[in-house]
């Protein structure tokens, strides 16, 4: 018998089927049990090789035309998850965080995943607003007058709603009477 297999990412002991030989990914990471992959990093006072991801940089800087004087900082999101951001859009990150902090409710974005802004309560009347009768009860859901809540994204403004809290509350009650009717 041979000794166990201990995935070295998740560390989960792999037992595999003897007729299929051992696994090349672990089942439970999906990793591969092989070896660890490794990086080389720099430290101060050692040499550049032409592998290095400070050459790699420089390399991308003169083809595209840009010197280190010109701009500390390249724009490599696709490459290496790095991207410029000004003081000016640090400063309205920061005041958006603070506005979401003050909300009650903090829904996502559905096209961008960002967290959406509260812009405010639309209040739908009576003359703006035609009620669907439900045909068992004879009743509408919703009254003529409700309130909804817009959301806006401060990403790629998105807009959506929601129906405000307290009329929440009437329809889930009107929804549980009708209920107890049946």
């Amino acid at each position: 018998m041979e000794e166990p297999v201990i995935c070295p990412w998740c560390h989960t002991e792999i037992v595999w089927d003897e007729e299929l030989g051992p696994e090349e990914h672990c089942p439970h990471c999906e990793n591969e049990l092989n070896a660890y992959r490794t990086i080389s990093l720099e430290l101060d006072g050692e040499e550049e090789n032409e592998d290095s991801p400070q050459s790699q940089v420089k390399e991308r800087k003169a083809r595209y035309g840009r010197d280190e004087e010109q701009e500390d900082t390249l724009d490599e999101f696709p490459y290496g998850g790095y991207r410029e951001i000004s003081p000016a859009q640090m400063m309205l990150q920061g005041k958006v965080e603070a506005i979401l902090d003050g909300q009650d409710e903090v829904p996502e974005c559905p096209s961008c995943r960002e967290y959406m802004l509260e812009a405010g309560v639309q209040a739908i009347g009576p003359e703006g607003f035609t009620a669907k009768v439900d045909k068992q009860s004879g009743e509408p859901l919703l009254d003529a007058s409700f309130g909804v809540i817009w959301y806006v994204c401060p990403s790629c403004f998105q807009t959506s709603s929601r129906l405000a809290g307290a009329d929440r509350e009437k329809l889930l009650r009107r929804i549980a009477a009708r209920e107890a009717t049946e």
